[in-house]
């Protein structure tokens, strides 16, 4: 069985304040190590169920936040960025049977974690036919586009929510739940067990009980935070700009609205 595992960070448990996600900080390597502690714990409860070939492709940042030697012998790691439309999901093909996220925290425009975001500071929202989009929605149409479903998530309680009401056979385990700019978590080493115990449970599913829906036709509304970004986004082909913060984009293939991002919403 070939599992595939997307690692953020912002939804590891205990997260609260950015310095905590960005290496160079005081904080940051106690983060680091729980994070790995976390994919850890999801590729043995993934072996358990009989997973024999783990890709991890760290995706936070650098992409090189994980500590290598911590995790199973036996999975691969993918550092560092693919330069590719996949971002987050660069190395998934079709043929997988399941995808992993873990660490993964609310979008834009949800108040359910103090470091809400879609995949970086600059806008206030992304919506998908009219849903706000979290990075999680943006990754499992990936993982849908290639047949690929999406077994487990872990993070915040408001993105296991919000997974939940897309599909509710997928495992989650919510570590932590977002009060304003604060957080309050479970236990480290209870998170990690949790974790580890759903994943196995994740494996042993029906994969078509947890396809993630894939529409149709897509239809992308970015909100921007400053003027100047949605002027910019709008010189993509196919972005139009419809006031001063806002810009859509309409497609029927899910890869052009991956383009798109890839140039719209980067840094």
């Amino acid at each position: 069985m070939k599992l595939f595992i997307s690692a953020d960070i912002e939804g590891t448990t205990g997260i609260t304040l950015w310095d905590e996600t960005e290496n160079g900080h005081a904080r940051y390597p106690y983060f680091a190590e729980q994070m790995t502690k976390e994919v850890k714990a999801a590729c043995e409860g993934a072996m358990a169920a009989g997973a024999d070939d783990i890709l991890v492709k760290d995706a936070h940042d650098s992409a090189c936040n994980l500590i290598p030697s911590m995790l199973p012998e036996d999975i691969r790691i993918f550092r560092g960025w693919g330069s590719d439309i996949y971002s987050m999901m660069s190395g998934l093909e079709p043929g997988y049977d399941g995808v992993f996220f873990t660490g993964y925290h609310s979008a834009a425009g949800m108040n359910t974690n103090p470091l809400s975001h879609t995949m970086n500071t600059r806008n206030n929202y992304v919506r998908i036919n009219g849903v706000i989009a979290p990075e999680l929605m943006i990754n499992s149409l990936t993982a849908a586009y290639m047949g690929v479903p999406v077994r487990l998530v872990t993070g915040d309680k408001g993105l296991c929510d919000w997974m939940k009401a897309m599909n509710p056979n997928v495992e989650t385990v919510a570590v932590s739940e977002g009060r304003g700019n604060g957080s309050i978590s479970i236990h480290p080493n209870k998170a990690v067990r949790l974790i580890r115990e759903a994943a196995e449970r994740a494996m042993r599913k029906d994969p078509q009980d947890c396809m993630f829906p894939l529409p149709a036709h897509f239809s992308v509304e970015i909100c921007f935070k400053q003027h100047a970004s949605a002027r910019k986004g709008s010189a993509y082909p196919g972005v139009a700009l419809t006031g001063p913060y806002t810009v859509v984009f309409e497609a029927d293939d899910y890869m052009d609205v991956l383009k798109m991002f890839r140039f719209v919403l980067s840094d």
